[in-house]
């Protein structure tokens, strides 16, 4: 069973900067599209960005301002987020894309006006 683990989460003030890191075990990581998720509360789990092969892809909300790669050496995916505004305050997930029946516990961003 594949393992996610997320970190790099935090509080940040809106404008500011995070980057985040999930690291998945298995020996297959570097065949598969990865993506980063969140959910905020009350709502319903989003995808935000994929990485497939030389491709990556974004919801329309952070377009220009999230980067997502991979570094397949090292079975870990990134997710730098700049210029933070408050609506994207939630938990991020890693995950396959499409997803995995295996989530991690995720990374809280909470981002402050």
């Amino acid at each position: 069973q594949v393992q996610l683990v997320e970190s790099g989460g935090g509080l940040v003030q809106a404008g500011g900067s995070l980057r985040l890191s999930c690291v998945a075990s298995g020996s297959i990581f570097s065949l598969l599209a990865m993506a980063w998720y969140r959910q905020a509360p009350g709502k319903q789990r989003e995808l935000v960005a994929v990485t497939s092969g030389s491709s990556t892809s974004y919801v329309e909300s952070v377009k220009g301002r999230f980067t997502i790669s991979r570094d397949n050496a090292k079975n870990t995916v990134y997710l730098q987020m700049n210029s933070l505004k408050p609506e994207d305050t939630a938990v991020y997930y890693c995950n396959f894309a499409p997803p995995g029946r295996s989530w991690g516990q995720g990374t809280q961003v909470t981002v402050s006006s």
